[in-house]
C-alpha cells in the first residue's frame, strides 16, 4: 500500500514523538522522527518530506528559527507548529515565518489529522498548478496553434483558468473555436477525468438561458424550486 505522504516529526519528548508516529502509521504516513533540532534539519537535507510536525521548544535550538531553516531549504515542505502554549503571539510569528498551522499540547488527534490531510492537500494542488503550468510552457495546449501576439494571450489566459475552479465565460463569434477552447480547458484542469458535456444555448429560450449562466430566484418560472 502507497503512502499518504512522507511527515517528519521533531519533538524532543520520546512519548510524544512515539504516539505521533504510531497515530500516523495506522493512517497511512511514512512517519520519521528527530529529538533535536540539528537531527531535524539532518534529515530535512537528505529527503523531501510533504509535512513536518515541529516542536518549537527544542533542547538546541528555538523551533522558529529550525522553521525558517525549513522553509528556506524545503519551501514545499508544510510545516504544524507543536506548542505547549495557546498563544496568539506565537501562532502570528509562526505564520509569518511560513508555518501553514500549529497546535497546542495536549492535543484532539481526529482534529490534528484533519489539519494535516487538509495541509497535504492544498499542496499537492499548488504542486500539480504548478506542474501543470510547466508542462503548458513545454508542450503548449493540446489542439491550439497559433503564434501571433492576441493567440500568446489567449493561451497565456487559459493557462490561469485551467487550474483554477473558477467558471469561465467564453466569448466569440461562430467558428472562432470557442468549443475547442472550451475543451482545452477541462483538458488541462483537475477535471480532466470527468466528462465534458458541450451544451447547445442556440437552441434554449433566453430567459432559460440567462437562468443557466447567472442564476435564478425561487418562483422565476415553473421549475424554479430554488434560488
Amino acid at each position: 500500500m502507497s503512502s499518504k505522504g512522507s511527515i517528519l516529526i521533531i519533538d524532543d519528548e520520546q512519548e510524544i514523538r512515539e504516539s505521533l508516529e504510531q497515530l500516523l502509521a495506522i493512517e497511512g504516513y511514512q512517519a520519521l522522527t528527530a529529538s533535536t533540532a540539528e537531527e531535524g534539519l539532518k534529515r530535512v537535507s537528505e529527503r523531501v518530506f510533504d509535512l513536518t510536525l515541529l516542536d518549537i521548544s527544542l533542547p538546541d535550538r528555538n523551533g522558529l528559527e529550525v522553521l525558517k531553516s525549513i522553509k528556506r531549504d524545503s519551501p514545499e515542505t508544510g510545516v504544524i507548529m507543536i506548542t505547549a502554549y495557546d498563544s496568539s503571539q506565537m501562532a502570528f510569528q509562526a505564520s509569518k515565518e511560513g508555518a501553514e498551522s500549529y497546535i497546542t499540547k495536549p492535543w484532539d488527534n481526529s482534529r490534528l489529522l484533519v489539519e494535516i490531510r487538509n495541509i497535504l492537500d492544498k499542496s499537492r494542488l499548488q504542486v500539480e498548478n504548478v506542474h501543470l503550468r510547466r508542462a503548458l510552457k513545454r508542450f503548449g495546449l493540446p489542439n491550439i496553434v497559433g503564434k501571433s501576439e492576441r493567440m500568446q494571450r489567449v493561451l497565456d489566459l487559459l493557462t490561469q483558468v485551467a487550474p483554477s475552479r473558477a467558471t469561465v465565460l467564453i466569448v466569440g463569434e461562430s467558428g472562432t473555436g470557442k468549443e475547442l477552447v472550451a475543451k482545452t480547458i477541462h483538458a488541462t484542469s483537475p477535471r480532466a477525468d470527468r466528462p465534458f458535456v458541450p451544451v447547445n444555448t442556440g437552441s434554449m429560450p433566453v430567459d432559460l438561458l440567462e437562468s443557466t449562466l447567472f442564476g435564478h430566484v425561487k418562483g422565476a418560472f415553473t421549475s424554479a424550486i430554488a434560488t
